[in-house]
């Protein structure tokens, strides 16, 4: 007979959800954006694919964070997926190391596409959104993007993360 996992509520499930996650690899995203608000960028592993047609992302961000208002009023976002050779820069886009706003695109070199949110060049993939819809759960935004255009960079090992580290695979 096997072993029961224990059902009993748990004294603080956001923690054990927190590492519970924690044991997903998740690819590791830069989601910039410029615009009339600014130019801003964030690290996020909260990125998913909704619908392939019309081409949709689904990208989750923290309400409370610096960037949330500045891509809600610009309407614009690229997803810049990472390269394992690229944690520097999502290091930088989570805040670690203190350099904020726009001064995080001093490192890398930018381009835009079709909405003229920032694009990290070397990305092994770029997907380039207009902000479509926005529902608010919880403490985050769930943003809706539709896919304007999409740029392949040099193939090479993605970046992701695991058990709360970077891991090029």
């Amino acid at each position: 007979m096997s072993e029961s996992i224990e059902s009993s509520v748990q004294p603080d499930l956001g923690a054990l959800f927190r590492d519970g996650m924690s044991r997903i690899a998740a690819t590791v995203h830069l989601i910039t954006t410029d615009g009339p608000a600014g130019r801003a960028g964030l690290t996020a592993t909260a990125v998913t694919s909704l619908s392939a047609d019309p081409p949709m992302l689904l990208v989750c961000i923290k309400i409370g964070g610096n960037s949330a208002p500045v891509l809600l009023e610009n309407g614009v976002f690229a997803v810049n997926a990472l390269a394992g050779d690229q944690a520097n820069l999502a290091d930088i886009f989570a805040g670690r190391g203190g350099i904020k706003g726009a001064a995080r695109f001093s490192t890398g070199t930018w381009d835009t596409l079709a909405t003229g949110a920032p694009v990290l060049s070397d990305a092994p993939v770029i997907f380039d959104c207009r902000l479509v819809e926005v529902h608010d759960i919880a403490t985050h935004h769930v943003i809706v993007g539709k896919v304007e255009a999409i740029h392949f960079g040099p193939t090479r090992p993605g970046l992701l993360y695991l058990d709360r580290a970077y891991r090029a695979v």
